[in-house]
């Protein structure tokens, strides 16, 4: 059978040989893959064997990745910590350099500038000190982990290991000695001594020249006074105060800085006021006070016036300034009021002894205008007083200013009041003038009350008067209306009563009315036209009867009428000596308005007189109505004379011959005028 008979049979076998092929392949393919694997095992083995070497490099690779990482920790710092030292040293070289320079500069402006150089090097040095001890104990602690990590790990021979705990024990051994000798016993504390030397310098130069001997004031309370507020230091001067104070403040010493400064400028303020001569503040207890001189006291009271003013307004204003401009940047703004008020407080306690010492002592009349010059004074320096001393630090001051105002209400009050009970109670305990004359204590008074009511004491008064009664009543209370016009009336009504106790003491009737007319002249005037009057009446009147017609006709006998006149004349001249020697009538007015009404009461009755007996009088053998005139003249000049009536009778009478007709005398006497008698309840003037 032939292949082309059987296709399948052919395709079997060709089939059959691929398989036999592929099996062959596949036997093939099985040998390789087992030479294949057993070639994999060998290498697997081999890797195995040398992953097994590599392990200890690999581990020996991480702990020189870790030690590595551990020096560079602790070299790092240590870099600064050298870094550190390195600029310590140039710093202090440099400040050597610059103390040398400055212990032989002499020109001032040089050596401001060298100081400001010499703290910027010391700011410079003290942060670089501040770093080594910042730095310092961090770097020592990173040393010493690397340190026991080598001795724990071995990852160096000892050799090494030994070399670095040298290291690190020297190092510590610096950083412990080395560094707190920097801070406080190295060349930083001797500049810090240096420089508090030099901020103590230039703090003693800088002097109040606006300061001297002032003149003493008025009664008045004004000052004396005149000094402008000018600045302390130059502008170079106050910044290198500024640098050093914030300096040392950095440095720890700002209660030393503080000291200084406070000493220096008390001592300063007080000197420029010690240049004013205040003496007088040495006494201040009111029993001294009591003891001394009044008028040693009014020009102490003048002089601190004047003192405590100026030294609010130009001293403390400066050393205000001075604080703030020095100080004002340390604790921020908060420290250097509290050194100004340290500066001042010793000084305006030494002025508030004295006013407060004044304000108690005894209660005498003429300390009043006094201390309303004192209450009036604070009263105008009040708000600058509580701008200067402003904010919790002034508080104590400016307590201490009102307690002082309070108690010169009080005693300006007391002293008034007890001046108008002094009145009330007659208490001088005298008996009136034996002249008629104004009695002390009444001219005392009216002096007083006008000054009291001048414009430098009236306002001062009367705020005193309100202020006392709004305490007294409470600030609620209705204020009474113009109480110092209510006040001037209470005394000048326990004058009035005063006066009319002593009037009452007079038994002379003339001089009963002289008192009268003196006291009330000033204030009165209608009484004292009144008492005029009765005056008039009462002195004189007896004497113009005598010459009364009545009973004595114009031919009346020779007799009679030479009795009328002699009797006139011997009157008259009793009268004079009585005015002349006894009366007082002070007031140059009301003597002038006296003498013209008693000339016309007078003269013109005497000279009818003599006209009317002309036929029987050897008129010209008596005094002539001029002379009359004349005598009445001496009479009110004020000049204490006797009269000498006797001696100028006879003159005139030698005198006589030649004269002029009595009518012709009466035409020419000077000064006549019709009118000018005093009339009962007649005034010109108005009551006060």
């Amino acid at each position: 059978m032939e292949d082309d008979d059987y296709p399948m049979l052919t395709k079997l076998e060709s089939a059959c040989s691929d398989l036999k092929t592929l099996l062959n392949s596949s036997t093939n393919l099985q040998t390789s893959l087992n030479k294949l694997d057993t070639n994999f095992n060998t290498k697997q083995e081999s890797l195995n064997v040398a992953s097994r070497r590599l392990a200890p490099l690999h581990s020996l690779s991480i702990a020189s990745k870790a030690l590595e990482t551990r020096i560079n920790r602790a070299v790092s710092p240590a870099l600064v910590l050298i870094d550190g030292f390195k600029i310590s040293e140039s710093l202090q070289r440099k400040l050597v350099d610059i103390s040398t320079k400055l212990s032989v500069e002499k020109s001032e402006a040089r050596r401001l500038r060298l100081l400001i150089k010499y703290v910027d090097c010391v700011d410079k040095l003290n942060i670089a000190i501040d770093l080594i001890s910042q730095e310092g104990g961090p770097a020592i602690q990173r040393l010493q982990e690397v340190v026991e990590f080598l001795s724990r790990t071995k990852a160096t021979d000892q050799f090494r290991t030994h070399r670095l705990r040298e290291t690190l024990a020297t190092l510590t051994m610096l950083y412990e000695t080395e560094v707190d000798s920097m801070k406080f016993d190295g060349l930083l504390d001797e500049a810090l001594l240096s420089l508090q030397d030099e901020f103590e310098g230039i703090l003693q130069q800088l002097r109040h020249h606006n300061i001297g001997v002032v003149e003493e004031g008025g009664g008045d309370g004004d000052s004396g006074v005149e000094a402008e507020v000018a600045d302390l230091g130059t502008e170079m001067e106050v910044e290198v105060l500024r640098r050093i104070s914030e300096t040392l403040t950095a440095n720890d010493c700002l209660d030393i800085c503080i000291d200084i400064f406070v000493k220096v400028r008390y001592k300063r303020a007080a000197k420029a006021l010690m240049r004013l001569n205040p003496d007088y503040l040495r006494t201040y207890n009111p029993e001294e006070i009591d003891q001394m001189e009044w008028e040693s006291l009014e020009t102490s009271i003048s002089l601190w016036i004047q003192h405590f003013e100026l030294a609010v307004k130009t001293v403390f204003v400066s050393e205000k300034n001075l604080c703030n401009r020095v100080l004002g940047n340390i604790m921020e703004g908060v420290i250097w009021q509290e050194c100004f008020v340290k500066i001042a407080d010793k000084i305006m306690a030494v002025f508030f002894r004295f006013g407060e010492g004044v304000a108690r002592s005894n209660k005498e009349p003429q300390k009043l205008f006094k201390l309303l010059d004192m209450f009036d004074s604070l009263e105008r320096l009040k708000p600058e007083f509580s701008e200067i001393f402003e904010g919790e630090a002034g508080a104590d001051i400016c307590s201490r200013f009102r307690e002082l105002e309070k108690l010169l209400v009080h005693a300006s009050t007391k002293v008034y009041w007890e001046f108008g009970l002094q009145i009330e109670g007659n208490q001088d305990g005298l008996p009136p003038p034996q002249d008629g004359s104004v009695p002390k204590l009444v001219r005392y008074a009216i002096n007083y009350l006008k000054y009291l009511t001048t414009d430098n004491y009236s306002e001062p008064m009367a705020q005193v008067l309100r202020t006392e009664q709004i305490w007294k009543g409470g600030t609620l209370s209705k204020p009474t209306e113009n109480l110092l016009k209510e006040a001037i009336s209470n005394v000048m009504e326990a004058l009035q009563r005063n006066i009319e106790t002593k009037r009452s003491f007079y038994k002379d009737k003339v001089l009963y009315h002289v008192f009268t007319m003196n006291t009330y002249w000033k204030n009165y005037k209608v009484v004292a036209e009144e008492a005029a009057y009765l005056y008039e009446k009462q002195a004189w009147g007896g004497l113009v009867r005598l010459l009364d017609n009545e009973g004595t006709n114009d031919d009346g006998t020779e007799t009679d009428a030479k009795g009328k006149i002699e009797a006139f004349l011997k009157g008259f001249e009793e009268i004079a000596q009585r005015h002349t020697g006894r009366y007082s009538i002070v007031e140059a007015d009301l003597r002038e308005q006296i003498k013209e009404a008693t000339v016309k009461l007078i003269v013109p009755a005497y000279s009818d007189f003599l006209d009317a007996f002309s036929s029987v009088l050897a008129v010209k053998s008596y005094s002539s109505p001029a002379s009359i005139e004349g005598l009445l003249g001496e009479i009110f000049s004020g000049n204490g004379r006797s009269s000498g009536m006797g001696s100028r009778r006879r003159e005139l009478k030698e005198r006589s011959e030649g004269r002029k007709s009595v009518s012709s005398d009466m035409d020419q006497m000077p000064g006549r005028r019709s009118g000018g008698r005093f009339q009962r309840n007649r005034s010109n003037t108005s009551d006060v």
